[in-house]
């Protein structure tokens, strides 16, 4: 798994059983940086440039490399060979997501990490590419994960959220076992660490140290919650296309003046806010919010959240089992297992896909030579 916020591989060994006594299991993890190479080329291809497919071409083998490098050491520091794994589920780096909630004619998605060089450096079978097959169901593409959480998290009786904030942040709504919604809620880290990037050099804002000193600014929050995407309603989803800097830059031209750690306040604010009105504008009621992803470590953050979930139960997801910041990668590999067992790996009351689909492409890792 690399995510929006493209700061490294998360690889994730999961052991997926399922019969009289279901469970998914994480084993072992390992986090590969990326290069800063990498970093800047995946920023520059978020967007339109010159020569893009020339340089799509190369990141897609590089990437691919890197990924197989974070699984062969992953399994180096476990003691496993190729044999023991059925399958890696990759999800690959996104450089462009145009759903047709933003009103894109002929919606696409695009991930890179080619699966035939990861399976070709490491000797194990590559599932990947599972977001194309929901969009040509008339699906979002995302979020993919409600299905893992409702999986891994759903308990009876209990009316749960699952919020995962990466770069960008989505929420899965769980009543009992029946999984009845879920989708992207709008930025999570992305803005924050870019923000933090430009004026403290820092890669992100560690337990949101920076954006505890600022203080919020009311008219600039306001002007950013007046984004049309936070009051969408139905399947919905976004990505950096629409919340990146230019975004960000084009409203603080028009409240000039703030503070840096202000703005950074700000846009934990507008995180924490957003997350927590999707929530409560759901159609159930929720009992307790689980959060995954990097955004469960940034102390400042979760305490905002927390003061706008009216008294709701908020812990990470590590109280239900899993660490959170595993569990993206986790929900990959539990998709490939569905794949391969040709099971559904979406949830079309999450995507507006049509149906159930089976997801992504199967790359064997060996070949067959015949006559």
């Amino acid at each position: 798994m690399s995510g929006t916020s493209a700061d490294g591989i998360d690889a994730a060994l999961v052991r997926c059983s399922f019969g009289s006594g279901d469970a998914i299991e994480l084993l072992a993890t390992r986090e590969r940086p990326l290069t800063d190479e990498l970093k800047a080329e995946i920023a520059s291809l978020s967007h339109s440039g010159p020569g893009e497919i020339e340089r799509l071409g190369v990141i897609d083998r590089e990437l691919g490399r890197a990924f197989a490098g974070a699984v062969n050491a992953l399994l180096a520091e476990t003691g496993h060979s190729p044999t023991d794994i059925r399958a890696i589920g990759s999800h690959g780096q996104t450089l462009r997501h145009r759903p047709p909630s933003a009103g894109n004619e002929i919606p696409f998605t695009l991930q890179v990490g080619d699966p035939s060089t990861i399976a070709e450096l490491t000797g194990i079978s590559v599932v990947a590419d599972f977001r194309r097959r929901d969009i040509a169901a008339g699906g979002e593409g995302a979020p993919l994960a409600p299905a893992f959480h409702a999986a891994a998290f759903a308990s009876d009786g209990a009316n749960r959220a699952v919020v995962n904030i990466g770069g960008i942040a989505n929420v899965t709504l769980l009543r009992g076992r029946e999984l009845v919604g879920g989708y992207d809620t709008g930025p999570g880290n992305t803005l924050l660490d870019y923000w933090v990037l430009r004026h403290e050099g820092l890669h992100f804002d560690k337990d949101g140290a920076w954006s505890a000193e600022g203080s919020v600014h009311p008219p600039l929050l306001d002007a950013l919650l007046a984004d049309a995407y936070f009051t969408q309603v139905g399947p919905r989803s976004t990505g950096k296309e629409a919340f990146n800097p230019q975004w960000l830059d084009q409203h603080l031209a028009e409240a000039q003046g703030v503070a840096p750690q202000d703005v950074q306040a700000t846009l934990a604010e507008l995180t924490a806010r957003s997350i927590a009105s999707a929530i409560l504008a759901a159609d159930i009621s929720i009992d307790e919010v689980f959060v995954c992803g990097g955004g469960a470590r940034n102390t400042d953050l979760m305490r905002r959240l927390y003061q706008h979930l009216d008294g709701k139960r908020l812990e990470d997801t590590s109280a239900v089992g899993m660490a959170p910041e595993w569990v993206e990668a986790a929900a990959f590999a539990w998709l490939a297992h569905q794949t391969l067992e040709q099971l559904a790996g979406n949830a079309p009351v999450v995507t507006g896909a049509h149906g159930l689909r089976v997801l992504g492409g199967v790359y064997p890792s060996g070949f067959t030579v015949g006559t």
